[in-house]
């Protein structure tokens, strides 16, 4: 599947579970693992377990390659990597703590 397109079945699916605060993120110019990072919060651990399996089981019933799940066992960041697009579920205060989005964003030297 192409990589926009993943993208938005990435969003799709974490918007039926009301994961919030979605950010998109073009990462194929900074890096060769993935073109999109998208990240999003939930309220709760159940929560953000909840909207990284939700995409588990949606991308298994469309089939589309699952890389890897990691995170599922703290539930405070899971991530779930379908190769050009890589989810980033996480709590809230976990994810001020690592502030990917800038991370992301800042320009190297």
């Amino acid at each position: 599947m192409e990589s926009a397109l993943l993208k938005q079945f990435v969003i799709d699916k974490i918007e039926d579970l009301k994961a919030k605060d979605i950010a998109i993120l073009d990462v194929s110019k900074q890096s060769n693992i993935a073109d999109y990072m998208v990240i999003c919060s939930g309220n709760s651990k159940t929560h953000v377990r909840s909207i990284a399996e939700n995409l588990v089981v949606e991308s298994k019933r469309a089939k589309i390659h699952i890389q890897g799940v990691e995170g599922r066992d703290t539930s405070e960041w899971v991530l779930v990597d379908l190769g050009d697009v890589i989810l980033h579920v996480m709590q809230q205060q976990t994810r001020d703590f690592y502030q990917l989005e800038k991370l992301w964003s800042e320009k190297p030297e």
